[in-house]
């Protein structure tokens, strides 16, 4: 019985059932959302598969892709070998102009910008440092380098925030049904910076994610009582 409790864990990993699938309601059908790793997840929906940031994780199992979304350049975001191993002859790769210049068949939007693909409706948001830098006068992330997104699909509204402070353009956001919002030092920012641009936005529901060494229960209490439903996965198992 005890050599059953420590294979069937593992089992059930290696064929995918351990992973946390998300279930969301729309007029155009049923979305799931998978987290994979760190930034990386696998959006499916209408017989397709779209993965964003594939680049940490375990993808033995998973469908080839449709669509991927890449935000960045950094290796946590963009790992071209994951990305021969994932796409077809007909994916579509849809990336900022930085990681372009690596992924030479993407297709290039910088923020602000939307486009579309099958029934999806994609816009690119700005994700940028506003102080944190790795030395006085740089920044990790540079504004206008690397983007965001809001998916929008059967009347609902996906936010996924990349590398990212607690900018305006986050808080602005309007009708945003499930968000997932980053936050791990020195690199983004605090679950309760983060929490803070959860609260002027005010998404229905919130994932923490790209949050390794981050306190995700402190972000939680931090959004306690103002009726967003907050939902704590493991990104890293």
């Amino acid at each position: 019985m005890k050599l059953l409790a420590i294979l069937l864990p593992l089992a059930l990993s290696a064929f995918g059932a351990a992973r946390p699938v998300q279930e969301f309601s729309t007029s155009a059908g049923v979305v799931k959302i998978t987290p994979i790793r760190h930034a990386a997840m696998l959006i499916q929906a209408g017989g397709k598969a779209i993965y964003v940031d594939p680049a940490q994780g375990n993808f033995d199992g998973l469908p080839q892709a449709d669509l991927i979304l890449i935000t960045d350049i950094h290796g946590d975001h963009l790992a071209p070998n994951v990305i021969a191993k994932l796409k077809k002859s007909d994916t579509t790769i849809i990336a900022p102009a930085a990681v372009a210049k690596t992924v030479t068949e993407a297709k290039a939007i910088g923020n602000g910008e939307t486009t579309t693909w099958e029934n999806w409706k994609i816009e690119a948001i700005p994700m940028y440092n506003l102080k944190r830098g790795p030395e006085p006068g740089q920044l990790y992330h540079d504004k206008g380098r690397g983007n965001g997104y809001v998916l929008t699909y059967g009347g609902k509204h996906f936010y996924i925030s990349g590398d990212t402070e607690n900018i305006p353009e986050m808080r602005a956001l309007k009708n945003i049904d499930v968000a997932f919002v980053c936050m791990n030092l020195p690199y983004t920012m605090t679950p309760e910076e983060a929490a803070e641009a959860v609260k002027a936005f005010h998404p229905k529901i919130v994932y923490p994610y790209h949050s390794r060494g981050s306190n995700t229960e402190a972000f939680k209490k931090a959004l306690a009582g103002t009726g967003i439903d907050v939902r704590l996965l493991n990104w890293y198992y």
